[in-house]
């Protein structure tokens, strides 16, 4: 790891370290999990890998569906959210670890299921990481990745925007990159589906630790972008609150 990779790293557990309750309580991601497990196919003898798990919300969802889950997180206090959530909804069958996703610490074909939810866009190499998700993943087992898909007309100024929100964001996708890199890496039956999470402006900022100012700034640039779209976020003012949406794809295959 090069010292740039290492200072992201260090960024990335002190942003999530001070998210870590509130990213686990805002209402838009618990959004479109059914979504999500359609797209995973979860049975119950699958062996799975939740990559940058965060505070456990996807893990403890489809651990009810399987026969155990493992969720991996580079920050130790959201590894400790997602344990206390596992004790509340008394689920057994989860474990936990504190690591990175690149590279994953386990054994090639580990599991059956890997999957990943709103984590690419913190990554400085997501290719790299989607290589590695694919090596613990055993042949005719799934891979599933969800996230900010925008397009290249607009991902450059979302990029702007979430920079200043959360600084250890890196940069969105782009449309149709994921399918490339999915095809690429030899993945077979890939399919996509589609939805938005919605947030109201002052509360994604509660849960948001920007630089001193920059909330500020976030609001007059996301009230300003309503009725634009230059974002890609589809600003709109809802009975006198700011609303905005977060444009998800989701993408499943299978590794031959």
């Amino acid at each position: 790891m090069n010292t740039s990779e290492k200072r992201h790293q260090e960024l990335i557990v002190e942003q999530f370290s001070s998210q870590a309750v509130p990213f686990a309580n805002v209402p838009g991601h618990m959004s479109a999990l059914e979504t999500l497990l359609a797209m995973a196919g979860p049975h119950c003898d699958d062996e799975v890998l939740d990559v940058a798990c965060g505070p456990g919300l996807v893990a403890c969802e489809i651990a009810r569906h399987v026969r155990l889950v493992e969720g991996i997180d580079i920050t130790p206090a959201m590894i400790g959210e997602a344990r206390k959530r596992q004790r509340g909804f008394g689920l057994e069958n989860l474990s936990w670890q504190i690591g990175a996703a690149d590279p994953l610490p386990y054994a090639d074909s580990r599991f059956s299921l890997v999957i990943t939810r709103y984590s690419f866009h913190h990554f400085i190499d997501a290719r790299r990481v989607l290589d590695e998700m694919i090596r613990v993943c055993r042949p005719g087992g799934r891979v599933v990745i969800a996230d900010v898909v925008l397009p290249e007309s607009k991902a450059g100024m979302f990029d702007s925007m979430e920079r200043m929100r959360d600084p250890s964001h890196t940069q969105a996708l782009r449309a149709g990159m994921l399918e490339t890199w999915f095809r690429e890496a030899g993945l077979v039956q890939c399919r996509s589906a589609h939805y938005s999470v919605d947030v109201e402006l002052e509360a994604q900022l509660r849960a948001s630790f920007p630089g001193p100012g920059d909330d500020g700034k976030l609001r007059e640039m996301i009230r300003a972008d309503a009725g634009f779209d230059v974002l890609g976020i589809d600003a709109r003012q809802v009975d006198g609150s700011i609303w905005f949406s977060y444009p998800i794809t989701v993408l499943a295959a299978t590794k031959p």
